[in-house]
Formats: C-alpha cells, sequence, structure tokens
C-alpha cells in the first residue's frame, strides 16, 4: 500500500492520555478524536481537565501516560513540528500594552521567521481577517478588551496554521463583541482550519460547532455531532400533552404504555418521558384516544445543549 493510500490522519487524536499533578489525576484516560476542518467545542466546568488537554496539544505540558497527535505528529516527540501547525490562544495571554498593533504582530511574525518581505503583507492580511485594519497604528494598550482578544487571535494566526487551540476565546467579553468573535472563527472554518475551542457561553457553541466533547474530572462523557447529545446522553424524549379534561385518566392510561418511563401533571399540562430517544411517540396520542381522552396538543420539549451538560454533569473537578 502507497502512502497516497493511506487514510489521513485526523486533526487531533488522543489515546489514554492522562496528566497527573502530584496526587490530583486532571486527565483520567481521554480518548479525543478532531476532525479536519471542524469547528470542536470542548465543554467542562473550571477544572474538568479542558485547559490541561489545549496545552498538551499545544506541546507546554508532557502527559503522564498515553499520547496525543496533531496531524498525525506526537506532541512529544514531534514537539517542534506540532508548533507550526498549531495555533495556541490561552485563556489569558500578555500584551504589550505600548506597542502599535503592526509593531507587535510584526515581533510574532519575525518569531516564525516569515521573510521580512513578506511580513508586511502577512500582518495586513491578519489583521483585515478579525477586523482591525482601522487599528494598525493604534497602541495596544487604548484597544478594548475584545479587540485585544482579536488582536490575540491575529497573532496565532500569523504564521498560517492548520490547527488553533482557543481556551476561552470569548472570556469577559461583552454580547456583541463574542458575537464579531464567533463570527470570526466561522470565516476561519470556512478558510478550512481546525479549530478546537474551550468555553462556557453553551448556548453560542450549540450554534457555533457541528461537534463537541463534553468532560468532567479528566474523563470524557461524550464526543460527537451537537445535534446528537440531547440522544445520547438525555434520558428520553420528553413531550408535554394537553387534554381537554380528564388529565387524571389520561396519566393512568399512559403509565400503563412499556413506552412511557413517567407521566405527570404539571401546571395543567402533562410532561410523558418516553423510555428512550427511539421511541415512536405516536403511542402517546394513540393511547389516549383509544382511550376516549380528547387530546388538545402534544409538544415534543427540546433540550438545549446548556440543559443537556447541567443534567449530565455535576459540576465536580478534580
Amino acid at each position: 500500500m502507497t502512502d497516497e493510500s493511506l487514510p489521513s490522519p485526523p486533526a487531533v487524536r488522543t489515546r489514554e492520555l492522562s496528566r497527573s499533578y502530584g496526587t490530583l489525576l486532571a486527565l483520567n484516560g481521554l480518548d479525543l478524536e478532531v476532525n479536519r476542518g471542524d469547528l470542536f467545542g470542548f465543554i467542562g466546568s473550571n477544572g474538568a481537565g479542558k485547559t490541561t488537554t489545549l496545552r498538551i496539544l499545544a506541546t507546554f505540558l508532557a502527559p503522564s501516560a498515553g499520547s496525543a497527535e496533531v496531524l498525525g505528529h506526537d506532541v512529544v516527540r514531534h514537539a517542534e513540528s506540532v508548533r507550526r501547525i498549531i495555533g495556541y490562544m490561552p485563556d489569558f495571554f500578555g500584551v504589550y500594552k505600548d506597542m502599535e498593533v503592526t509593531e507587535y504582530l510584526d515581533f510574532f511574525g519575525a518569531c516564525y521567521k516569515i521573510p521580512t518581505v513578506l511580513r508586511e503583507k502577512t500582518v495586513a492580511d491578519v489583521l483585515e481577517l478579525v477586523g482591525l485594519s482601522d487599528k494598525r497604528g493604534s497602541l495596544i494598550g487604548a484597544l478594548s478588551r475584545g479587540m485585544q482578544q482579536r488582536l490575540g487571535l491575529a497573532r496565532v494566526l500569523i504564521h498560517d496554521p492548520q490547527v488553533l487551540l482557543l481556551d476561552e476565546p470569548a472570556s469577559g467579553l461583552d454580547p456583541r463583541a463574542r458575537i464579531e468573535m464567533m463570527a470570526i472563527l466561522q470565516e476561519l472554518q470556512r478558510l478550512g482550519k481546525t479549530i478546537i475551542i474551550s468555553s462556557h457561553i453553551l448556548s453560542e457553541l450549540q450554534t457555533l460547532c457541528n461537534r463537541v466533547a463534553i468532560i468532567e474530572k479528566g474523563k470524557l462523557i461524550y464526543s460527537g455531532p451537537v445535534q446528537g447529545v440531547r440522544d445520547h446522553l438525555a434520558a428520553g424524549r420528553v413531550f408535554w400533552v394537553k387534554v381537554l379534561d380528564g388529565a387524571a385518566r389520561a396519566i393512568e392510561l399512559l403509565q400503563t404504555r412499556p413506552e412511557v418511563t413517567a407521566a405527570e401533571a404539571i401546571e395543567g399540562r402533562i410532561k410523558v418521558t418516553l423510555c428512550d430517544h427511539e421511541t415512536d411517540p405516536g403511542c402517546v396520542a394513540e393511547v389516549l384516544v383509544h382511550g376516549g381522552v380528547k387530546l388538545v396538543g402534544l409538544e415534543e420539549e427540546e433540550l438545549g445543549l446548556e440543559e443537556v451538560f447541567l443534567r449530565v454533569t455535576r459540576g465536580e473537578t478534580q
């Protein structure tokens, strides 16, 4: 088999990845895979292991056990190769407030050995990408928090990395600045970047990301499509039923069906929980109609990513 016929490695892959700090086990056998081109949400409470994972992928921390690869490069054995293909933005990063925006980016362009003749265009390109072209001559200290975050993103883009590791990039931003940051990330995905973003703003990740992972106490709870989180983690589909009269009779009928886990009256409606997500909700209407109960409403409860997260995690840290 030729090299050309081999499948391309995923953007990120970890196997039994663990990291200890003395007696504290921050990561516990993490198996994670991120596809190329994903905008991947990494979700967990403070202390769950998100930052530790990102720092290992960025080659700043060595794993205590297991392995991690970025585009097929081992983060320990091929650290220099990994650093050339990633852009890492920590949750808190220092900026040189007395430098101009272009000076700052030119400095980091030189650190990445971008030739002098190319740096001016490279700096202009990344500033345009993050929407800071009109701030090129401004002092960094005069920029708002949101603009400084965008400048930090420009810095990690200066060497055109293929994989971006962003730890809470919207932390501390006002709603408008968060929306602008998320729009930039979507544009970067459209340009072919693979992006891993850790965040507590779960409602935004729900619409921003195509895949997510949920981690707690250093262990992976779920990894997969955003739309699969609810089906995978929630106990069963929930429906709200409204009947014209005879709520007690309706609950009695529903409780006879093996597909129904629970049925209870709440504020004038009946909450019905099915045993799993494969069950046909038509059974709810069927049993009520055949039992002589007048059904006037049947509506599924839509669980957002934030609600599912709160249901399946306990906010526990190591």
